[in-house]
């Protein structure tokens, strides 16, 4: 029986794949911490995820990234299964450490020289990188300096942005500045479960002005020094919906749109940061003239992470915004405990386009995390990630026939890696990784992947 026949509903015949473009962009998506290795190679300097790792309770297991998936030694062999499964973009991020140990200061050219080799090998493979200029991994001697919550480290990263950009613009085109800031403010700094590890309402809303003006920043930078850059910014969105009908919930449900979505968008589209969540808040924004205009440059695409909606209700004793998540029986869930609701993925793309007025949307993530078992024969069959990745491409394909400017769908992730503080136990990858021998297997979901893609590029719009 071929995989497209089998029960769980993943015949490509369930994706509309004519609704998609012929230029379409089949990609996969890591980051430079979570697969790389290698942390103390090279002249690579320390992150906050270093520091944060080792700090005792912090990680699942105590588990970190010193070798993770090995990929700076290994890239050719995980360009390779990226040609195997037939995809034309790779999602990466540069690691700021790597490049600039100290965040500001000398340039590590043996840094420089790993990212140049590594977009030299995607293009002769055919395959495009897009690259992420932060992914959540600050040196960690901008962190000892005062980290996001201080305005220099928005300067010192527009200062490291225009170094990359020098050296890989020539073949780079598609570039984001950051990746999910809402987890670097919110998560970092106010729910202490991510690094720097803090619970500081004023500090997480400093870093989260200082991210967006690093964001702006450092498009300007990436443009002066890449003229024909596409320059883009990565947010991770949710549905969001009340629990129940009463009006507390419906508030709830209002603040907490605001703080996982509208507050990251709105500056970034020039209206400024919501005056309802300042309120909530309470904190005063670190504001300069021209600030907010520097936040809303110019966004040639826009990235969306997808995996689950957010039910919410009333939480007047917990932190901002005062809103928490709640559990609907009966509904799918992930090995993350998430919710499954590929409906969110459409409607968030519309979202973007018909309320943001985005001219290109990238999925620059979506994925699911879910325990894998390897096979006596060594193959790892994972239909439920198999179904949660064909029901959310197929979301995507409806937005798409509705006229959004969907452009591409990169799938989190290609390898299993470290997956933060959860460590190594949670596994997210269309590629499973033995973390013992390194050995790659490319799963279930992965071979269907690839057949998917076959089968647009054989559809004729």
């Amino acid at each position: 029986m071929t995989l497209s026949e089998t029960r769980f509903g993943t015949h490509p015949d369930a994706i509309d794949l004519a609704a998609l473009p012929r230029d379409f962009v089949w990609g996969t998506a890591t980051s430079a911490y979570q697969i790389e290795g290698a942390v103390a190679e090279d002249g690579r300097g320390p992150s906050i995820w270093d520091t944060f790792s080792r700090t005792p309770g912090a990680v699942d297991g105590g588990h970190t990234g010193d070798l993770a998936c090995d990929h700076y030694h290994r890239w050719r062999e995980d360009i390779g299964l990226m040609r195997e499964l037939g995809t034309n973009g790779y999602r990466l991020s540069i690691a700021w450490p790597r490049v600039v140990p100290d965040g500001d200061g000398p340039v590590n050219a043996k840094g420089l020289d790993f990212y140049d080799r590594l977009v030299d090998g995607l293009l002769a493979a055919g395959i495009e990188p897009s690259v992420t200029l932060y992914h959540w991994d600050l040196p960690q001697a901008l962190q000892d300096r005062g980290g996001w919550p201080a305005r220099a480290t928005a300067e010192h990263f527009a200062g490291y942005a225009g170094v990359v950009a020098q050296r890989l613009g020539d073949r780079v085109t598609q570039w984001a500045t950051l990746n999910e800031p809402l987890c670097s403010a919110w998560i970092g700094h106010l729910e202490g479960k991510m690094a720097p590890g803090w619970t500081d309402l004023t500090a997480a809303v400093q870093a989260s002005y200082h991210l967006l003006l690093g964001h702006g920043l450092a498009a300007r930078a990436v443009r002066a020094a890449a003229p024909g850059a596409q320059i883009g910014i990565v947010n991770n969105l949710s549905t969001v919906v009340p629990a129940t009908d009463g009006a507390s919930d419906h508030a709830a449900a209002r603040r907490m749109d605001g703080h996982v979505n509208r507050w990251w968008l709105d500056p970034v589209h020039g209206r400024g940061f919501p005056a309802d969540m300042r309120e909530v808040y309470g904190v005063e924004l670190p504001e300069r003239p021209g600030d907010l205009e520097t936040i809303a440059a110019p966004l040639d695409w826009i990235g969306l992470n997808y995996y689950f909606p957010q039910t919410v209700t009333a939480d007047p004793h917990g932190p901002a915004p005062y809103a928490r998540m709640t559990e609907r029986p009966g509904v799918p869930r992930t090995g993350m405990d998430w919710e499954v609701d590929a409906d969110g993925l459409e409607t968030l793309i519309m979202r973007l386009a018909d309320d943001y007025g985005a001219r290109r949307i990238l999925i620059t993530e979506n994925g699911s995390s879910y325990p894998d078992t390897v096979a006596p024969d060594g193959s790892v069959h994972d239909p439920e990630r198999t179904a949660y990745l064909t029901a959310h491409l197929a979301a995507c394909a409806r937005a798409a026939r509705r006229g959004a400017p969907l452009a591409g769908y990169y799938a989190w992730s290609l390898l299993d890696n470290f997956e933060w503080a959860y460590g190594y136990d949670k596994r997210f990858g269309l590629v499973h990784v033995d973390y013992e021998t390194q050995a790659r297997t490319i799963k279930t979901s992965g071979r269907h992947y690839a057949e998917v893609i076959a089968a647009h590029r054989n559809t004729r719009p």
